[in-house]
């Protein structure tokens, strides 16, 4: 493992490290499965930069200390030497800067507490990663050291990456499977029902796994009915409840004939679940042969290993189980050797025509070359977004001054604000109006009551009346009127008519 000091304090350059690391590729989750094919492919790439990367430091020798280099010439000479001398080393850092490109190229920086290093993952390389890299995370790397000429930066590109620390997990992970191997748990294997009658199931419900299952089972055997148990199948809770979904099982073997535990693919992180030890114990003393299928077919469990029969799929479980039905080995076997058969020629023809024309090393070139053209090109891609934001921003700052400048001349606003003036002066107004009318009402209610006050009507309620002649003229005297005049007499309420019977002498005085 090198760090980066190592990195800076190393001077002699050497071809063909791959050789000489045999754990380079220990780490990985499903090595047996991609090991052999990583490492003839790296070993092969070493011997092809070898070949096409010496000519530079050769004739830097043939004449030294008497050349001018120019900057393209010595940035392409260090960079053969940089690529001869570190062609597969792996390093350990933290992640910082993480910037995915749209291309699907990713460009970060990987740092420790004394340096930091500049790191390109192309795509075909970063579509591989089984994780959610992010800035903060620490990481190991395996790739080979370059420049990046256009910048003279050196920078490592990368071939693959995993958490740090999974090595230790992976190592935990083979020490209890080999315990467990060591107790006898993996030895018994029963074989499986030929037509079974109910299929039990320990999966999520909400999973991929179960819509698989039974989209197998109703298109391959339609009369098998299925007993599901649902179980978290990732997380803290996975192995918990897979291992109680198993148990319940064994507990009631007259419900189902076989069952079957399922997941969907994930990374080795969300299938550690299923390498726990009470799981696999579960399994293994279960009273109902139990087949796995969790993952893919690289993908590799401690249940797997303690289950009476491994699937490499949901899907593959299932048609395991089912397979009485429709003969499914034979038909597999064939298909199978078909492929096998296709596979081979169509190797054999690729390898014929790549020799045929010798392209393989300029195969490699264009592909170096055009991988270094897409990082050029999403660099220019940044800065140009980069610049276009920011007159993106400077426009809308200034539309947004202009805005404010023509709302505060706009005759609209003006209007509104000469209306809310007119508004204010009108209730002004109605106030000033509201007052006077009031005192004028006070002053006639002042009027009405000293004129209510003198009326002879108040004089009229004491008992009084008013007396009227025939002529309809008030009678003050006797005088006024003759016996057999018609008077009438006006009281407080109402009116009466009398005739003049009689006149008092009295009043002829």
């Amino acid at each position: 493992m090198l760090s980066f000091a190592d990195l800076r304090r190393k001077r002699q350059p050497k071809v063909g490290r791959a050789a000489e690391m045999p754990g380079l590729f220990d780490a990985l989750p499903a090595e047996e499965a991609f090991a052999p094919p990583i490492r003839e492919e790296t070993q092969e790439k070493t011997r092809i930069l070898g070949t096409t990367t010496a000519e530079p430091a050769e004739r830097a020798e043939a004449a030294p200390g008497s050349r001018v280099w120019t900057v393209a010439e010595l940035v392409r000479d260090v960079r053969g030497m940089v690529e001869r001398g570190y062609a597969h080393i792996m390093v350990e850092g933290e992640i910082s800067n993480w910037r995915p490109a749209a291309s699907g190229h990713c460009y970060f920086t990987l740092k420790d507490g004394a340096a930091q290093l500049a790191v390109v993952m192309f795509k075909r390389q970063a579509s591989l990663i089984r994780f959610h890299a992010k800035d903060g995370d620490a990481v190991r790397l395996h790739g080979q050291l370059s420049v990046y000429e256009s910048r003279g930066q050196m920078q490592l590109i990368a071939e693959w990456m995993e958490p740090r620390g999974l090595g230790a997990m992976l190592a935990a992970v083979r020490e209890l499977k080999e315990k467990l191997r060591r107790e006898g748990l993996f030895d018994r294997k029963r074989p499986l029902p030929a037509f079974p009658k109910c299929i039990g199931v320990v999966t999520s419900v909400q999973g991929a796994a179960l819509r698989d299952i039974v989209k197998v089972c109703r298109r391959r055997h339609a009369a098998v009915n299925l007993l599901i148990y649902p179980a978290a199948v990732q997380g803290p809770r996975c192995a918990h409840e897979v291992a109680a979904g198993v148990r319940w099982f064994s507990r009631h073997p007259e419900r189902a004939d076989v069952v079957i535990v399922a997941r969907g693919g994930g990374s080795w992180e969300d299938l550690h679940g299923f390498d726990d030890e009470r799981v696999a114990r579960a399994i293994a003393i279960c009273e109902v042969p139990v087949i796995v299928g969790v993952g893919h077919a690289t993908d590799s469990t401690i249940a797997d290993a303690a289950a009476d029969v491994c699937a490499p799929t949901p899907s593959a479980a299932a048609e395991i189980v089912t397979a009485a039905q429709h003969r499914l080995e034979e038909r597999v076997d064939r298909a199978r050797a078909r492929l096998d058969r296709a596979g081979r020629y169509e190797l054999l023809r690729a390898r014929q025509r790549l020799s045929a024309l010798g392209a393989e090393v300029a195969l490699e070139r264009v592909r170096d070359a055009m991988e270094r053209r897409a990082q050029r090109f999403d660099e220019l891609d940044l800065r140009l977004s980069s610049a276009a934001s920011r007159r993106i921003r400077t426009a809308d700052e200034r539309r947004i001054r202009l805005e404010s400048r023509l709302l505060r001349r706009d005759p609209a606003v003006r209007l509104r604000e000469d209306r809310r003036r007119l508004e204010s002066l009108r209730m002004q107004l109605f106030g000033i109006a509201k007052t006077i009318v009031a005192s004028r009402e006070n002053g006639v209610q002042r009027a009405d009551s000293s004129l209510r006050a003198l009326s002879p009507v108040r004089v009229l309620e004491r008992g009084y009346a008013l007396v009227y002649g025939p002529d309809d003229r008030l009678v003050r005297t006797s005088s006024d009127v003759r016996r057999g005049d018609r008077i009438t007499a006006r009281l407080a309420k109402g009116s009466l008519l009398a005739d003049v019977v009689e006149i008092s002498a009295d009043d002829k005085k």
